[in-house]
């Protein structure tokens, strides 16, 4: 069984998040989504809408999902392709060449975003109403 990985905020779900997500799942047999703790993301400064808790419910109803864990720190990532024993890991490219470090341990792959939609241009848009 090919096993992939991607990681994220997942927050303000949308179908950019789908199409990265189907499209990863695509790439293997179990999709492992990883994505960050509120308390993660107090360290980098970013504030969800949606908890940890009612992102990762959320995340598990989606069909291409097999898996969701939690990204308490940036340190994880290499324990994390070990312990479930992850072929291939996936990013947006907006992350291109951030990850490289991985190779040493499984594929790398950075997937183009979809066009047109993000959960910034979301919140910035809500921001106007």
């Amino acid at each position: 069984m090919k096993k992939v990985i991607t990681y994220g905020t997942f927050d303000l779900l949308h179908w950019g998040h789908i199409n990265i997500l189907k499209r990863a799942k695509e790439m293997g047999d179990y999709l492992v989504v990883a994505i960050s703790t509120d308390e993660f993301n107090r360290l980098k400064h970013k504030e969800s809408y949606h908890s940890f808790e009612n992102r990762k419910l959320i995340l598990e109803s989606i069909r291409y999902v097999d898996e969701v864990i939690a990204e308490n720190n940036w340190d994880q990532k290499i324990t994390d392709v070990q312990e479930h024993q992850i072929d291939t890991f996936v990013m947006g490219d907006d992350w291109a060449g951030e990850f490289d470090f991985l190779k040493e341990y499984c594929e790398v792959v950075y997937l183009s975003r979809t066009e047109g939609i993000s959960t910034s241009q979301i919140k910035t848009e809500l921001g106007k109403g």
